[in-house]
């Protein structure tokens, strides 16, 4: 089982990991409920396409734009369809 830990709470779990350019991206259904918000943060990858960020709110925290999601990947990135990965401390073990 893959676990994405922040502040002491355990964000996401699963055995269902794609990993891509060294990023683990998790089911966003593996996702616990409530601590992900969407934020306006965006960015633009060539080959996968434009990503959309979420803070995480965990043990009375906010870590912002510290997940993402493609939400509709280019062709070349369709295995991280409806998957979020993150970074900015979170812990990936």
């Amino acid at each position: 089982m893959t676990t994405a830990t922040w502040n002491g709470t355990v964000i996401a779990e699963s055995d269902d990991i794609v990993t891509v350019e060294g990023n683990a991206y998790f089911p966003l259904s593996s996702v616990r409920e409530g601590v992900l918000s969407p934020t306006e943060t965006t960015s633009h990858c060539p080959w996968k396409g434009d990503a959309s960020y979420f803070s995480i709110e965990a043990g009375g925290q906010t870590n912002t734009d510290a997940a993402w999601t493609y939400r509709e990947p280019k062709e070349a990135a369709k295995e991280i369809t409806d998957r979020v990965a993150f970074w900015k401390g979170v812990e990936v073990s």
